[in-house]
């Protein structure tokens, strides 16, 4: 669909491969005389609200399975008609078809979400009583499939991983007023370019009671106040962020301090009546720690 305002140049962080695809361009593109020079200039054009992939199910062929849990199927596929690789969520909503329809009205906003510290959204559908979300496919994979793997992040890298996180928190807040509600280290994904971004924020109201209603589950990353059945604010965002953090850096969630196993009763619990973990003394840099206690 093309845009009714002005279109807006956008970055290319969605990488479509446009040659031969069925996304709807510029309508003035046509008349550009296609010499080196244009080509050159063309490239350079960001692409974001004046492009539109018209996903379809059968348009998508399974590469594999990247993750199942109690929030839905995540699942590596290629867009045939633009041999595009993408993310495809699909979450399972027992809602009728208005609050389906609903979700999916909300979700269009992610078109006009475009920071290099947020994962690409190339759009979604509806199949039966399923949501499909394609997004921007991660090589890498998420952080805590990171560590568990290589072990605790080196200083360095988490000074990376740390601003990538905070400058995608603060392009959410500060251009669509959004939290991010589900911060963790799962959710922040990595690619074999040393790109980090945020995936899996709470764009869509509707969505989040839907999900909230279908499955059991709650998450350890919940602050305190949370916890206790205050609303989401910004301050949820900054307790996640310093949990993540401090998680990357040792290697383990950290409550409690010992790593002793806990049901997820008493680990909330823990979490709101005991004090909030901090480093071993003399072990970690100042400026890690520091920073981890700002929250």
């Amino acid at each position: 669909m093309l845009s009714k305002g002005p279109l807006r140049k956008k970055r290319n962080f969605k990488n479509l491969k446009l040659t031969d695809s069925p996304v709807v361009i510029n309508r003035h593109a046509q008349d550009l005389e296609q010499t080196d020079e244009s080509v050159q200039e063309s490239n350079k054009l960001e692409i974001g609200l004046e492009l539109r992939l018209d996903l379809r199910p059968e348009d998508f062929d399974t590469v594999d399975e990247l993750g199942r849990g109690n929030g839905g199927t995540v699942c590596k596929v290629l867009h045939v008609r633009t041999q595009t690789v993408m993310a495809r969520k699909i979450i399972h909503i027992q809602a009728n078809t208005n609050v389906r329809k609903q979700i999916m009205r909300e979700m269009q906003f992610l078109h006009d979400c475009n920071s290099k510290h947020i994962v690409s959204y190339y759009g979604a559908f509806m199949e039966g009583d399923d949501i499909s979300i394609c997004m921007e496919y991660m090589d890498v994979g998420s952080l805590d499939a990171v560590y568990k793997r290589h072990g605790p992040i080196p200083l360095p890298v988490l000074k990376k991983i740390a601003f990538a996180i905070v400058d995608g928190l603060i392009y959410l807040y500060d251009a669509h007023r959004i939290i991010h509600r589900d911060l963790k280290p799962s959710n922040v994904l990595v690619n074999s370019k040393g790109q980090i971004k945020l995936c899996d924020f709470g764009v869509s109201g509707q969505l989040i009671n839907s999900v909230a209603d279908t499955f059991v589950g709650t998450s350890s990353y919940m602050s305190p106040e949370r916890i206790r059945g205050s609303p989401y604010s910004v301050k949820s965002d900054v307790w996640s962020l310093g949990i993540s953090i401090m998680e990357l850096a040792i290697a383990r969630f950290p409550f409690p301090p010992d790593g002793t196993s806990l049901s997820i009763f008493e680990l909330l619990q823990h979490i709101v009546n005991e004090p909030v973990p901090t480093f071993p003394p003399n072990k970690y840099p100042q400026d890690l720690t520091s920073f981890v206690e700002q929250w």
